[in-house]
C-alpha cells in the first residue's frame, strides 16, 4: 500500500484522469473530493462489499427458484395508447432516466 501526505486543498493523481482532493479535515475524519470519467464507478469500501455481496447471491438464483407468472413487463412504449404516458414532450429534454447530476454525486 501506498502512504501519501496530504493537506488540505492537495490532489492525488490516479492515472491520468482520476483525482483525489482533500477538501477537509475535521478531527479524525478527512472529506475527499473524487473527480473520474463516468465509466468508473466510485463507492465507499462498505457500500462496495455490500454491492459485490449482492451481485455474488444474484448470480447464484436458479431460474427454478424465480417465479414462474408474474406481472408483465412492459417494453419501452408498449401499451398506454390513450397518449396519457409520458413521451418526448413529457421528458423535457431529459433522457429516459430523467434528469442526471452532471457532478459524480457517488456514494
Amino acid at each position: 500500500m501506498l502512504v501519501l501526505s496530504r493537506q488540505r486543498d492537495e490532489t492525488i493523481m490516479i492515472g491520468d484522469d482520476i483525482e483525489i482532493t482533500i477538501v477537509d479535515i475535521r478531527g479524525d475524519k478527512v472529506r475527499l473530493g473524487i473527480t473520474a470519467p463516468s465509466h468508473v464507478p466510485v463507492h465507499r469500501k462498505e457500500v462496495y462489499d455490500a454491492i459485490q455481496r449482492e451481485n455474488r447471491a444474484a448470480a447464484n438464483i436458479k431460474p427454478e427458484d424465480l417465479p414462474s407468472e408474474g406481472p408483465a413487463v412492459k417494453r419501452r412504449g408498449e401499451g398506454n395508447s390513450e397518449g396519457r404516458g409520458r413521451g418526448a414532450e413529457g421528458n423535457r429534454g431529459r433522457g429516459p432516466e430523467g434528469p442526471r447530476d452532471p457532478g459524480r454525486g457517488g456514494t
